[in-house]
């Protein structure tokens, strides 16, 4: 088989295998009516694999690259120019950037335009099997990803069109990244570390001193292989790293690695500052990866460093560590600050430590640690919610002694998990004299000590609780029936585990974000083939209710990035699965919307009464402009447990470029009574209807900006959105990793529901308030329940905030973990000094029953719980380290 030559084909000006400029002296190398011969970079290898699965006939002369050629084609990676001609002449950009393509790139006959680069392995199959692209019925992708950058895994985001744009960014910005486009070779050897930073930070992305954009995001994809590293990989504001969901790829650190850690999500600046300020440090996926510091020494070495917020998760990844030994000082996971966040499916093997922890608040799901010295450190947090983690053969399951004279810890609560083979399960400070009164709480449910000699010990070595058994619950701290409470360290009320609630095995029901691994690219069908824009301006409204009528059995809705305006409401059907790439925005705009009196819904899942299975991933809802009427998901839909769900869905209303609610616009005024009615955002962000069962949410932020992301000032605002979640569901329902901030009515209603469960919740009352106060700038509505505050003294006016959470004629709503914080008061701090920002966070109202509270956090809410208006459980009586706390309260 001869080889190819240079007259044959010009050399990709990126790494991009098979994305060729295909011309001889201006004529086509690959000929549409002959097909006579097709130039790869591959091997021979590849070459079988294609004539095996039939892309490639036999009737077509295929020859690889020679030697020459081939190192040629390694240093196209690096931006090399064939011949050494410049850039501009050879009508293509030597850089590694599909997007920045420009001029003549490709002289095809028989209707191929000019210019428009094709995917290889589908372009060629079009070509092979219908002789023209004139029945080329997909959308072409605009970025022109090559299907052959994924040979070597079906992973469908390693072949899918990419369409995706940011409409209100940088035009031909690129978001879809490859890091073997970017020159990462991925073979163990070879040094990656630039490659893939130049993957995440190409095009002026926001980086040190940026703080924040929604404007320029990009999905890094790693394709399987080891990549070896020996500085830190930096994650970007906005980013999404996916490895491989189908053969996790490896980032393996080097002997001489030097720097933080192997992914470094928050770098730090000499003094002490980071990139991002930590409590803001939102929008970020990390998954699909192993991470190996076992090449490195065991003096040092860590996973990751994990200072992030609200919106941003890691999933399905495994640490290998250098096993044992006194002198190790590895760790996987490394958090010292920040105010998340969610994560699930993780894996540490090896270490001294495998997660060192520390951030406001976390929820954490399906941790396995096998082999470490200490599986977990928690540093410091204010609330902390641990579901089903498993601790296998460590010396110590969980640490949470930090800083006995006045400990660090808030709270922490475990749930359904297992410590095996472990002598010590948790070791903590909490004493009948510890202080702060309530720091250290802990919450012990479901949890099997049976092979650990010790399930509690105290700082000092006393043992607290036996092992030997599973223990259904124990806590300390302070435990509420009531208005009765007291301080205690024992055995306490188990969670109330509702069958509907459950699991087979007796466990709360948890199912993680599918990934869609077994799914091919074939199967996903974008909006944008059914004539959707996502340019922020056109109503796609009619094209994306066409594109979900069409889809069929097996198949999924993909929405390439991008802002979807829509302006009357979407029929979900009711069975439909729906991705997005790296969050498109939903933004309901127009007169359908505009009524505060009358909410409608922008997306309706299902209809009153119908059954069936939707799963949504990846997407945000908002508004484009005030739309004060609008519902922007309402949830109707009778599952099946586990087969509907949200997982990564943000509901986002204000402070970002396209909202018309920016800083420009809606900047605070806390000396002005006046509200800005061109600042309303929507009536109400999430409802789950009394129709509705087995509804599954899990890692959505329900955000209500408080500040500005995109314009340069980042200024606090004032955006006025009517109502958080609204569960009225019969059950079951369940909330795990959710946030709801800065509503003016409430953040959380459970109202005339049952079977709920929420672990862990977070929320915040709007800065601004009590100016105004609440329910204004809206008006109550009965019909669903709305509080109406009549009950607030006009002289007490931080009486009519926001509910953190309101639970109204509901049975059996069960709260493990929260976090509910008031931090301001028309945007002053004083009221923090005597923690009197508000005077109620909590309330129980009507025939409610069955209704425990694990773990509560408030934060400066005069009452932490109240009980048809009267305040039963005070701040003042359970104060913690920044928050008041209390173990257990019930109803």
């Amino acid at each position: 088989m001869p080889a190819c030559s240079e007259t044959d084909c010009t050399l990709p000006a990126h790494n991009a295998p098979g994305m060729f400029n295909t011309r001889r002296r201006g004529l086509v190398a690959i000929r549409v009516l002959e097909l006579e011969r097709v130039c790869l970079p591959q091997s021979f290898d590849l070459i079988k694999e294609l004539r095996a699965t039939a892309v490639l006939p036999n009737t077509v002369d295929v020859c690889p690259l020679s030697r020459l050629e081939r190192e040629k084609y390694a240093k196209s990676r690096e931006g090399y120019c064939p011949k050494g001609r410049p850039a501009a002449a050879r009508g293509h950009r030597c850089v590694p950037d599909k997007q920045a393509r420009k001029g003549k790139v490709c002289e095809v006959s028989r209707g191929i335009k000019e210019g428009r680069p094709f995917a290889f392995l589908f372009s060629l199959q079009v070509l092979l099997f219908t002789g023209t692209p004139s029945s080329f019925v997909h959308a072409a992708p605009v970025n022109g990803t090559a299907a052959v950058d994924g040979v070597g895994s079906s992973y469908w985001i390693a072949n899918i069109s990419r369409q995706g744009s940011v409409p209100f960014g940088q035009r031909g910005f690129q978001i879809f990244r490859n890091v073997k486009d970017f020159g990462a070779r991925g073979d163990g050897s070879t040094d990656d570390t630039d490659a893939i930073n130049n993957a995440i930070s190409f095009g002026n992305r926001c980086g040190i001193n940026c703080d924040s954009s929604t404007v320029t995001p990009g999905l890094v994809y790693f394709p399987p292989g080891t990549y070896l590293v020996s500085k830190p990989i930096i994650q970007y504001y906005y980013t999404q790293l996916v490895g491989d969901a189908v053969k996790l790829p490896t980032l393996k650190a080097s002997p001489g690695f030097s720097g933080m850690a192997v992914i470094d999500s928050d770098p730090y600046l000499p003094g002490g500052a980071n990139w991002y300020t930590n409590q803001n440090n939102f929008f970020r996926q990390i998954r699909n990866f192993v991470i190996d510091l076992t090449a490195m020494p065991p003096t040092s070495g860590t996973g990751i460093h994990w200072q992030v917020a609200q919106a941003t998760s890691l999933q399905n990844i495994r640490f290998e560590m250098i096993r044992g030994g006194a002198n190790n000082a590895q760790q996987g996971l490394f958090m010292d600050n920040g105010s998340g966040g969610f994560m699930t499916d993780l894996t540490f093997n090896g270490g001294n430590i495998g997660a060192f922890l520390g951030s406001q608040q976390f929820t954490s799901r399906n941790l396995v640690f096998n082999n470490c010295n200490t599986a977990m450190i928690m540093n410091w947090n204010w609330a902390w919610t641990l579901k089903s983690v498993t601790i296998n053969n460590c010396k110590i399951g969980l640490d949470m002694s930090t800083n006995p004279p006045q400990q660090n810890v808030g709270s922490v609560l475990m749930l359904d998990s297992k410590i095996i083979n472990t002598p010590v399960g948790i070791v903590t400070a909490f004493s009948s004299n510890s202080n702060p009164n309530t720091g250290g709480t802990l919450i012990i449910d479901n949890v099997d000590f049976t092979s650990c000699a010790t399930a509690v010990q105290s700082n000092g070595g006393a043992s607290l609780l036996r092992g030997g058994s599973i223990v259904k619950g124990w806590g300390q701290g302070r435990v509420y029936t009531g208005s009765s409470g007291k301080r205690m360290q024992g055995p306490i009320p188990a969670l109330s585990r509702f069958p509907s609630l459950t699991n087979p095995s007796g466990a709360i029901f948890e199912r993680s974000k599918p990934q869609y691994e077994d799914v091919p690219a074939s199967a996903f069908v974008s909006v944008k083939s059914h004539g959707a824009k996502g340019d922020g301006v056109t109503d796609d409204t009619a094209a994306i209710q066409r594109s979900m009528l069409a889809i069929k059995d097996g198949q999924i809705l993909y929405f390439d990035h991008g802002s979807y305006v829509v302006t009357s409401t979407i029929q979900v059907p009711a069975n439909i699965k729906i991705v997005g790439e790296i969050w498109p925005v939903i933004m309901a705009s127009g007169p359908a919307f505009s009524k505060a009196d009358s909410l409608t819904p922008v997306f309706r899942v299902g209809r009153t009464g119908e059954s069936g299975a939707v799963e949504m991933s990846d997407i945000i809802f908002s508004t484009k402009g005030p739309a004060p009427g609008a519902v922007l998901v309402e949830w109707n839909l009778k599952s099946a447990q586990g087969a509907s769900g949200l997982w990564d869905v943000h509901f986002r209303v204000g402070g970002f470029a396209g909202t018309k609610l920016q800083s420009d616009t809606c900047t605070k005024t806390p000396t002005s009574n006046v509200v800005n009615l061109q600042c309303i955002g929507a009536g109400l962000l999430l409802r789950v209807t009394a129709s509705a069962s087995n509804t599954y949410v899990e890692n959505c932020w329900f955000w209500v900006a408080d500040h500005e992301l995109d314009i340069k000032d980042h200024n606090q605002i004032n955006v006025f959105n009517g109502r958080g979640v609204l569960i009225e569901s019969s059950g079951p329902t369940w909330l795990w990793g959710t946030s709801s901030e800065h509503n003016v009515l409430y953040n959380y209603q459970v109202s005339g529901a049952k079977d709920v469960f929420m672990g862990l919740i977070q929320t915040e009352t709007p800065y601004y308030q009590a100016n105004p106060i609440a329910p204004v700038p809206f008006t109550p509505q009965a019909a669903i329940r709305d509080p109406i505050f009549s009950d607030c003294p006009a002289n007490q006016p931080i009486c009519a905030k926001s509910w953190g959470l309101r639970v109204v004629d509901s049975s059996n709503v069960l709260v493990y973990g929260a976090g509910l914080y008031s931090f301001f008061d028309n945007y002053s701090q004083t009221c923090l000094d005597g923690q009197s920002c508000q005077t109620d966070m909590v309330s129980i109202e009507g025939a409610s029953q069955g209704v425990q509270l694990f773990g509560l956090s408030t934060k400066a809410s005069v009452n932490m719980v109240s009980v048809d208006g009267q305040g039963l459980v005070k701040d003042a009586d359970n104060r913690n380290n920044f928050c008041a706390t209390l173990a257990l309260w019930s109803k």
